[in-house]
């Protein structure tokens, strides 16, 4: 399946934006809806993440979170997964070595559906 001509971003940076002042880049692949999340995450930055991902349960049955180009998660992201998991499927894509170490250490690997590729989290 070529995700890439599915792909239809619905928010993207503009001019002097950064990372955690924009809002989410957000799309459809399939029957998913995947939201990117991008940078540094805590209590500080979690605003953007928190109103896609709450906006995406509610109209999504399956939502899939991008985390391949998260730098840094504290336990702000963590309840917001676990929130977002408790009202809708939520699949976590592509977490990168350290966000992977942080589900291990709180053994959220244990509740939350994590795959190793963006295109493992959007088949049904």
């Amino acid at each position: 399946m070529d995700v890439s001509s599915e792909k239809q971003p619905q928010d993207s940076p503009g001019p002097g934006q950064d990372a955690d002042s924009r809002a989410c880049v957000q799309y459809a692949v399939g029957d998913a809806w995947v939201v990117v999340a991008q940078g540094e995450v805590d209590m500080t930055t979690i605003a953007p993440l928190a109103d896609a991902l709450n906006q995406a349960a509610a109209s999504h049955p399956t939502v899939v979170l991008d985390a391949s180009s998260l730098t840094f998660a504290d336990s702000t992201f963590l309840n917001l997964l676990l929130h977002v998991h408790k009202a809708t499927c939520l699949r976590i894509a592509a977490p990168t070595h350290q966000l992977m170490r942080l589900f291990q250490l709180t053994a959220v690997d244990t509740v939350l559906d994590v795959r190793a590729t963006l295109a493992a989290a959007t088949r049904p």
